[in-house]
């Protein structure tokens, strides 16, 4: 059972309601917003709620155990708060929210917090968007079970591949914007290094966003997927990207010993092989 402030507990027992369900959203580049259902901005905790009446929660039900399976927010997108193009370039992805419930008649009497967790699934739909609030107990839900797998489960340059991406990278410019998912700049590893690595744009639209490259053809660069909000003169950071092959580590990367995949072991085919076969 959570602890209910005292001037909340008397909110819930008014005749009449002045509650406000506020959301506070962190995204990963630091930046905080706060909405509220009320019809007017409320202040608490030193920053400030603006409405958002659209922006609502799925019914939910919280129990002791782990059997959570978090919650569903939609929203109408505000031109000023959440926009289209932010939701397109990833800059919700992994964001941290908490819902809370708020007296906004005397907010000095303390907010209660319902849930919180990271944001996930975040699309746009037509004028509104759609996401899924992960709690704790949702992750925890999960089996952290690694299957077998003849390619590396670890990132280039993360915790356990261990590989120093400071060399890996180069500064280029993008030149020309041939469609959403291709742009030409300015210079390329001509060994073509930058398959399945990241672009960065450092300024810009899109600054501080990763983008996923799957291929690269000469001086263009062609995403993962569709990308909107870059412009021609972006400059933008290049981290080389890995097929994660056995082979690639041990010989280019010469981080063998920190594969993380299982090569050497036998594949379906050979366990299913019949002798005489």
């Amino acid at each position: 059972m959570r602890d209910i402030p005292e001037g909340l507990a008397a909110a819930l027992d008014a005749p009449l309601t002045s509650l406000a369900w506020l959301w506070r959203l962190v995204r990963a580049d630091g930046i905080a917003l706060g909405f509220t259902t009320h019809d007017r901005t409320v202040r608490w905790d030193g920053m400030d709620y603006h409405p958002a009446p659209g922006m609502v929660p799925s019914a939910t039900i919280e129990s002791d155990g782990l059997d959570v399976e978090g919650l569903d927010v939609s929203g109408v997108l505000s031109s000023d708060a959440i926009r289209a193009v932010d939701i397109a370039a990833g800059r919700y992805d992994g964001a941290r929210a908490s819902l809370m419930l708020l007296d906004w008649t005397a907010p000095e009497a303390g907010a209660l917090t319902l849930m919180s967790g990271t944001l996930a699934d975040l699309v746009e739909r037509g004028a509104a968007f759609e996401a899924r609030l992960e709690t704790a107990e949702t992750v925890l839900s999960r089996v952290p079970v690694e299957l077998t797998t003849p390619e590396c489960r670890a990132r280039l340059g993360d915790a356990r591949c261990g590989v120093d991406l400071k060399p890996l990278r180069r500064n280029v410019t993008v030149a020309e914007i041939i469609d959403q998912s291709q742009v030409r700049v300015s210079d390329v590893d001509p060994e073509r290094l930058y398959i399945y690595g990241v672009a960065r744009p450092l300024s810009g639209a899109l600054a501080g966003v990763d983008i996923g490259i799957s291929r690269v053809d000469g001086d263009i660069l062609i995403f993962d997927d569709a990308v909107a909000g870059l412009s021609v003169g972006d400059d933008m950071r290049l981290t080389q990207g890995c097929d994660r092959r056995w082979q690639t580590c041990r010989v280019r990367f010469g981080n063998g010993d920190r594969f993380r995949g299982e090569p050497h072991v036998p594949g379906r085919d050979a366990v299913l092989r019949y002798p005489g076969l």
